[in-house]
């Protein structure tokens, strides 16, 4: 029998010991206290931003008291845990799940704020932080989905505390979908597909007005109509671009539309011309307009 027990005490001891190396120290202290003491430990490790520590401690409060007071409260405040860790899909997750179980809950707007603020960090990721990127010249699904998410926070909670943010960052994704256009149409230019860039040219124009994009979509009109030989059209966008920013670099200081192919036709360098077009082509036209706030 004494064999017997010492055999079962040293069992114990052995699985005691692994627990603490598969566990960690930290996490056997948080198992062993209380849902108030969990729940306290939790917010220190958001407030010293020690994101992953939080999740895991929010995520054993709510596996131990499902039902408890500080159920809702652990769950919402995991979808700022993920966010703060970058981990964006599961904090879009986490806020689905507590919109799901919490309709009617006065702090559900937040839930739908956080929504779209990771899905429009979702593309950038932890790096976007130290290596400035012009997002409008890569995909842009992740800030149409983000656009998405922040209006319907705003059809359902207008008058939420996160609606003029979310009105302001919308202002700011409308403006980027914008410059996205322009991006792809000098692209089309590129490729010499002018009737794809006068579409992308024209949407800017005629959908995403007030947006500072609207300049460049007006001379991407005027230059497509040109290559494309619709010299009218050409003339009517030029006079509307003239008309309403006098200060694009597409017009000289008599509002002519100048560029490598304008209304007088292909302006080749003396170089193209002599080699036979071998050397020094003409560029293709392409813009990046930028006006001063």
């Amino acid at each position: 029998m004494r064999l017997a027990a010492k055999w079962i005490a040293f069992i114990a001891l052995a699985v005691s010991i692994s627990a603490c190396s598969w566990f960690g120290k930290d996490d056997i202290e948080i198992a062993d206290n209380g849902e108030q003491q969990i729940y306290l430990e939790a917010q220190r490790s958001l407030d010293s931003g020690n994101f992953n520590t939080a999740i895991r401690t929010l995520q054993l409060l709510e596996s131990r008291y499902p039902f408890g007071r500080y159920a809702e409260q652990a769950q919402l405040e995991l979808v700022y845990a993920h966010y703060g860790a970058y981990e964006f899909e599961a904090a879009i997750e986490a806020a689905d799940r507590f919109i799901r179980l919490h309709p009617q809950h006065p702090n559900v707007d937040y839930a739908y704020y956080m929504k779209g603020l990771s899905a429009f960090d979702m593309e950038g990721g932890f790096l976007a932080s130290f290596v400035p990127t012009d997002d409008t010249k890569r995909d842009v699904s992740h800030i149409k989905e983000a656009f998405a998410e922040f209006a319907q926070l705003l059809a359902r909670f207008p008058d939420s505390a996160y609606a003029p943010d979310a009105r302001a960052r919308m202002v700011h994704m409308r403006n980027m979908l914008a410059r996205h256009e322009v991006h792809v149409a000098n692209y089309y230019f590129r490729r010499g597909a002018y009737m794809a860039a006068l579409n992308r040219g024209r949407y800017v124009v005629e959908h995403m007005q007030q947006t500072p994009s609207v300049a460049d979509g007006l001379a991407i009109m005027a230059q497509a109509y040109i290559l494309l030989d619709f010299t009218d059209l050409a003339k009517d966008s030029i006079a509307v671009l003239n008309e309403n920013f006098p200060d694009h670099p597409s017009l000289d200081s008599n509002g002519e539309f100048v560029s490598e192919y304008d209304l007088n036709g292909l302006h080749r360098s003396w170089i193209n011309q002599i080699s036979l077009g071998l050397f020094d082509p003409p560029e293709p036209p392409q813009f990046d307009y930028r006006p001063k706030s």
